[in-house]
């Protein structure tokens, strides 16, 4: 019998590596289901997955777009949802809940349409866009205040009943200690700092790409604030530090009460610890 897997939970707890040994054990794919690791440029601060541990192990929805275009939840479902229809085990991995909810549950989403905007002027398309959002597209970019403004007119939503599960999964979650795991929030902050988290962000912010999903991401968001002299280096870097503390109390709350979940608490020292309970789990499993 197939299997489709989620390996979800807070930022740092070994999401990543659990999905390449569960990928292993049950010759699986792997879908990605982080938000910010669908975009190619980042990398460093999204502690995206590298060719070498990815370890031959094929890897989708990952690095599919550029910073610059805008991707959405139904995109993403859309995309996935074809995947899943495929004869295969799948491992469905990452930290963003909405996206695995809309991919395996009961959303519905109204298909998109292409609204005929050219009766509007360049000074009109970008005031009726700031009204969803404060953008910094150039009034003469008519092509980008065009596609941005068709993604605020095509946000629509419904559900029939968004508790009804669509594929026969299997949730896990990993968690540890809070006070454990910001202490390895604050360090993994301090590991990608080191390998060019700053340089990264630094070469996104000189080409002038300040997209929305670029500017909402932790990691660059703050970055960009020193960058334009805002704050001080310390300062963004606490402040990457405490948004992702943040981020993962929220997740905390968000999958408690959206997702039924098996936790398993991480074993730090000996990870395969961890790997071999959610194993079992797994294989005893009705």
């Amino acid at each position: 019998m197939r299997k489709i897997i989620v390996i979800t939970g807070p930022t740092g707890v070994g999401k990543t590596l659990m999905s390449i040994a569960l990928a292993k054990q049950y010759k699986a794919e792997i879908i990605n289901a982080d938000s910010m690791q669908i975009y190619k440029e980042l990398n460093i601060g999204t502690a995206k997955i590298s060719p070498l541990e990815m370890d031959n192990i094929p890897h989708h929805l990952l690095n599919i777009r550029s910073i610059n275009d805008d991707y959405s939840v139904y995109e993403y479902q859309k995309e996935g949802r074809l995947l899943l229809n495929k004869d295969k085990n799948y491992i469905i991995v990452g930290g963003t809940g909405l996206y695995i909810k809309a991919l395996l549950y009961d959303y519905i989403f109204y298909e998109e349409e292409n609204y005929d905007l050219s009766h509007l002027s360049n000074t009109e398309l970008d005031n009726e866009l700031k009204k969803y959002e404060n953008h910094n597209i150039h009034l003469n970019n008519r092509k980008q205040l065009e596609r941005r403004l068709q993604k605020y007119l095509n946000n629509k939503e419904i559900s029939s009943n968004k508790d009804t599960l669509l594929y026969d999964a299997i949730f896990i979650g990993l968690t540890t200690d809070r006070d454990k795991l910001y202490e390895i929030i604050n360090n993994r902050v301090d590991k990608m700092i080191k390998k060019g988290l700053i340089e990264e962000t630094k070469s996104l912010y000189d080409n002038n790409i300040r997209s929305k999903a670029l500017l909402r991401s932790i990691g660059y968001k703050e970055l960009y604030s020193y960058f334009d002299g805002y704050i001080s280096l310390d300062e963004s870097i606490n402040l990457i530090k405490q948004n992702s503390r943040k981020y993962a109390k929220r997740q905390y709350t968000w999958f408690n009460n959206q997702m039924k979940l098996e936790w398993f608490k991480v074993n730090l020292d000996n990870f395969d610890e961890t790997i071999k309970e959610v194993i079992n789990y797994i294989n005893n499993k009705k």
